[in-house]
């Protein structure tokens, strides 16, 4: 069970169905703590690290393997199959909602929706999409990354987690980034800030709930109804939450959405 030990796997809830929850940059599965309860009856709920955060085992990284967001699919792909799920439904966070389109786009008949919480299939603005970002301004930020990791974590998981009438939110988002394996986390900020999968967004067949909060500035409104423009089958709705953890700031809200959706 290579995966499940790689990917520090959890497996709880009572249900048939699977829920299966993939958590965003520099967090871990600790991040959908306020959510699962909600489904433990339901649904059987899986839980996991992305390699370099959490206590996923950092031994099996290596840039060669994770140069690009699709081995982070193979991943999710590889639990699944080992633990012989189908017909699941994929809840993915930030980055890892495009994780969850990769991998539903690879293998359709593993998945039988997707819920996709402040996804963005490219930061950098365009000519005729906005992003949220200039290529000047990623460029600056990978940079301030690459130079001090550690004030880095602390002075942009405040901004954003939004909230700052949580502020507790934010040092937990911060200590949760200075937790995660640094190496790992600058390459994997590089390839996320980077990324250009709009493309991919018209091949994705599978029924799709995007979750945009109303104030995020990483992944603003115009980026939530440009995915829903271009996935097929896909519905939008833009949450009173602010920021970009829901699952953390408004937990409630995201559940009731997704009960709604599912």
């Amino acid at each position: 069970m290579e995966a499940l030990k790689r990917n520090n796997v959890t497996v709880k809830g009572n249900g048939s169905k699977t829920l299966l929850f993939a958590h965003g940059y520099g967090c871990d599965q600790n991040m959908w703590r306020f959510i699962t309860p909600a489904f433990e009856d339901e649904y059987k709920i899986v839980l996991f690290d992305h390699v370099g955060f959490g206590a996923a085992d950092t031994s099996s990284y290596s840039l060669e393997r994770y140069a690009t967001l699709q081995s982070y699919a193979v991943d999710i792909l590889e639990i699944c199959e080992e633990l012989n799920l189908k017909d699941v439904v994929l809840v993915g966070h930030s980055v890892s909602a495009m994780i969850g389109v990769m991998a539903a786009i690879l293998e359709p008949d593993t998945f039988s929706k997707l819920i996709l919480i402040g996804p963005s299939p490219r930061y950098i603005n365009d000519e005729d999409y906005t992003g949220g970002f200039t290529q000047e301004g990623i460029e600056g930020l990978l940079a301030s990354l690459d130079s001090d990791y550690l004030n880095w974590s602390t002075t942009m998981a405040p901004v954003i987690m939004g909230n700052p009438d949580q502020p507790q939110l934010g040092q937990e988002l911060a200590q949760s980034f200075c937790r995660s394996n640094e190496m790992v986390a600058k390459d994997f900020a590089r390839i996320t800030f980077l990324s250009d999968n709009r493309d991919d967004l018209r091949n994705l067949k599978t029924p799709t709930l995007i979750m945009q909060c109303s104030e995020d500035v990483i992944a603003p409104l115009s980026v939530g109804e440009y995915m829903h423009q271009n996935i097929p089958n896909s519905k939008l709705v833009v949450l009173k939450a602010t920021g970009h953890c829901p699952n953390l700031s408004a937990p409630q809200e995201t559940i009731a959405v997704m009960k709604e959706f599912l």
